[in-house]
């Protein structure tokens, strides 16, 4: 199947240590991730795997994402770090996605999903990219709300207000994950909090590949 070779390929970003618990093969497993992360519906990545000739509920391929447990690679060392925040809709309640980008490349450094934002939270999350990366040496990008800048502050981090240039990075991905969660209504309705964190991980992991 050539449409299938196609999509197949660069997957080794997809571990599948799950999968000696599931009766679907492991490619198909990987092409269905995919498909989904990359903007298909749960309802069309069904229909799609139904031409490959294999059926599979929309249930099954949104456990296959969260069994997969993606996140975002650690051990970078970026010169600069976008950091900001915006608003995610969890079955109508506001909540927060924070984000950390390398301007440089326009990818993912670390993601988390709130259901408030507080100093204290952005504090865990900055010691959570400082646990993934090394970001001593870096300079953290802002727009200058009170909590960002006060929880860099308790950390020692070097950091600056910057409403343009190299911020807008984060803005650009920000717009990405808005288009993607609001392109189809079953993305967010009727889940947990924690299940939406694993998918918006697992679609950092993805953009990062694209």
């Amino acid at each position: 199947m050539a449409e299938f070779d196609r999509l197949s390929g660069g997957i080794e970003w997809i571990d599948l240590e799950f999968v000696e618990r599931e009766r679907t093969p492991e490619q198909i497993i990987e092409v269905g991730i995919q498909l989904h992360l990359a903007g298909l519906s749960l309802s069309n990545t069904k229909q799609y795997l139904e031409r490959l000739g294999v059926e599979r509920s929309r249930t099954a391929i949104h456990n296959w994402i969260q069994k997969a447990d993606l996140q975002p690679a650690g051990d970078g060392a970026p010169n600069q770090i976008a950091v900001d925040e915006t608003v995610i809709r969890i079955n109508g309640e506001r909540h927060w996605l924070y984000a950390a980008v390398d301007p440089e490349t326009n990818e993912f450094l670390h993601v988390r999903l709130f259901q408030t934002r507080t100093t204290q939270l952005t504090v865990l999350f900055l010691r959570e990219l400082h646990e993934k990366q090394q970001v001593e040496q870096a300079t953290v990008l802002v727009d200058g709300a009170h909590y960002l800048k006060a929880a860099l502050e308790r950390l020692g981090l070097r950091f600056q207000i910057i409403r343009h240039g190299n911020r807008n990075s984060v803005e650009r991905v920000f717009r990405e994950v808005k288009r993607r969660t609001s392109s189809f209504s079953n993305t967010f309705s009727n889940v947990e909090p924690p299940t939406a964190e694993s998918w918006l991980q697992a679609f950092a992991v993805w953009w990062n590949r694209c």
